[in-house]
């Protein structure tokens, strides 16, 4: 968990810095500067979901997937769960929990996380998280200065799934190959192609509904590809 814990801290850390140069970014500025990570993050999307090996096994896995959490409603829970946690801080912010939610997403779903986490979780040194946590820093004190301290809560659901993820790996790590792995970074990638669609304000996906096909996808894939 060391390499979430320090993932965690570079992102609190690049966030105050990003909250402080948002006073003084002008509202043209700070919607321009959302429209690129839009555009970013369709690009980045796009790029992973070409890591898929098996289209069937994505298809199933992010159909399945959004089913499941719709009937859970998680992106109704992280809204509350924001919306509580809004109040409490007396923050006036509006898009909080875009914020939260956009920032969880991007630096939860590339490679970089599964290996990462992976890697922790046989007992290797975090390499991964550890060069994870310089970009995540830097990526989130441009996210902050455009999204507001929305930002540096993403950390809490960051710490329940990439911590989880090592954890997970550290019991049934056998499991985790090269393929499950791509096929991981491919499903992450058609929700943060999803992601980018509603921050561009194209279609406003329930993104964070999808999160069970990365359950979903492993376990077709240890099925169906192993």
């Amino acid at each position: 968990m060391l390499g979430t814990i320090i993932n965690s801290a570079a992102i609190l850390v690049g966030s105050i810095i990003g909250l402080l140069w948002h006073r003084k970014f002008p509202q043209k500025l700070t919607q321009t500067a959302f429209h690129g990570i839009g555009v970013f993050t369709i690009f980045l999307g796009i790029n992973l979901a070409f890591k898929t090996s098996n289209f069937i096994v994505m298809i199933f896995s992010i159909v399945i997937g959004s089913i499941l959490g719709e009937l859970i409603n998680l992106e109704g829970s992280l809204n509350k769960f924001s919306d509580k946690l809004k109040k409490r801080l007396g923050s006036k912010n509006d898009r909080f929990s875009e914020g939260l939610l956009t920032a969880f997403l991007l630096f939860c779903m590339g490679s970089m996380t599964i290996l990462g986490a992976i890697e922790e979780g046989l007992g290797n040194a975090p390499n991964l998280l550890l060069a994870k946590s310089i970009l995540d820093g830097f990526s989130s004190i441009a996210l902050a200065a455009t999204l507001g301290i929305g930002v540096m809560f993403s950390i809490i659901p960051l710490l329940l799934y990439q911590g989880g993820l090592t954890l997970l790996t550290a019991l049934v790590g056998d499991y985790f190959n090269q393929i499950i792995v791509d096929e991981l970074s491919a499903v992450g990638g058609l929700m943060l192609l999803a992601l980018g669609l509603r921050i561009l304000e194209i279609k406003k996906i329930r993104v964070l509904n999808m999160l069970p096909s990365l359950v979903v996808v492993v376990v077709l894939g240890v099925i169906f590809l192993i």
